[in-house]
């Protein structure tokens, strides 16, 4: 199978080159100390057109870029920037990780390391500028430049991994590689297929009532006769003797109008936790009971109380089958007592992409 080698990251470094050798060479010392692999512009003659391909290629390499600049805008190519604005512009268009290291106080650089001229002054201003718009450090002396850069490629190669570079005889043989495409390209595909279990429907289900589709679930409740209250103890007591009986109480059977994505968004987030077919059977009942109970003792005879709600068993299996179908609840697995026989649910992945679409709150 070979195993991981041991990377090495190029390290593209851009700067002026005459006032900043000092500065460079500590970089240089930095990046070689991170074991990376320095390179940068004082390799190429940057004037000549086929060093400015060369340079580019270089960039297209490196896994990383950084810029230093000082009080030097640089010699300036055909089109009026200077080579390291150019460097900069391209390592921008090539999406490489970028760090821009300025100077601190450019105005206490001595008068040979600063640009004499007010239009070239224009220029460094805004190539610096330009720099800051991307991640920046600020820098006084070779040694602090050194230091920065170092604690800053430490952060961005943690932060932003790049691909890097190995030594030919660490490289994984043929076969080898060939295994890990195999078994990268099982991995992307199951990870699509778990993608498509968490947020598509089961096939071949686009036939079921589901979402807003209706759903009608038969119940019964009671209807208690309750005597009125006359009062003094007295009053009752003779009321007792005097009155007939208490009605019996009567059974009644009505019909639950509702939707499927309704019973859902109730039941749902309890069945984040594996639950028991008697507790899913109470939460629909309470469903039931919550939404009817006021509209049923509105119409109730006089005196009579609205108790005692009872689901039609076969209504609450179809919605069980139902769900199960969908691929929004299934049979839990968890561990239990011999002596615990009950069925358990949850939700599916599925069910609980559901859930999050039907319960979250929106803006």
């Amino acid at each position: 199978m070979g195993y991981i080698a041991e990377r090495r990251y190029q390290v593209f470094v851009s700067s002026t080159f005459e006032d900043l050798q000092e500065e460079r060479k500590e970089v240089m010392e930095s990046l070689l100390e991170l074991d990376c692999i320095p390179s940068g512009m004082e390799l190429f003659p940057a004037s000549d057109d086929d060093a400015w391909t060369l340079i580019k290629r270089v960039i297209d390499n490196s896994d990383y870029y950084l810029v230093i600049v000082a009080g030097k805008y640089g010699s300036i190519g055909p089109d009026g920037k200077s080579y390291t604005q150019m460097e900069y512009e391209y390592a921008l268009e090539t999406s490489i990780p970028i760090i821009g290291f300025l100077h601190k106080t450019p105005g206490t650089l001595p008068a040979d390391q600063t640009e004499p001229k007010p239009g070239t002054r224009k220029k460094l201003e805004e190539f610096q500028n330009l720099v800051k718009k991307k991640t920046v450090k600020f820098w006084t002396s070779p040694t602090d430049l050194g230091s920065a850069v170092s604690k800053s490629l430490i952060r961005l190669i943690r932060d932003k991994p790049a691909v890097g570079w190995v030594r030919g005889d660490m490289v994984p043989d043929e076969s080898a590689a060939k295994e890990i495409l195999r078994l990268r390209q099982e991995l992307e595909s199951k990870e699509r297929e778990v993608e498509r279990i968490t947020t598509s429907p089961p096939p071949g289900t686009e036939s079921l009532a589901q979402g807003d589709d209706e759903l009608d679930i038969k119940y019964s409740y009671t209807l208690t006769y309750v005597r009125p209250q006359a009062g003094s103890r007295d009053e009752d007591i003779l009321l007792s003797l005097t009155s007939p009986p208490d009605p019996p109480d009567r059974r009644l059977k009505k019909t639950y109008h509702t939707t499927w994505n309704s019973v859902l968004a109730w039941i749902a987030p309890m069945l984040v936790d594996e639950q028991p077919d008697t507790n899913l059977y109470v939460k629909i009942e309470d469903l039931v009971r919550t939404s009817t109970l006021r509209a049923n003792q509105q119409v109730a005879e006089e005196n009579y109380l609205v108790r005692n709600y009872t689901l039609d068993h076969h209504d609450f299996d179809t919605v069980k089958v139902q769900l199960q179908g969908l691929g929004i609840i299934e049979i839990g697995d968890k561990k239990r007592p011999i002596k615990d026989t009950a069925t358990y649910w949850r939700l599916t992945p599925f069910g609980r992409t559901l859930m999050m679409r039907l319960r979250s709150i929106k803006r």
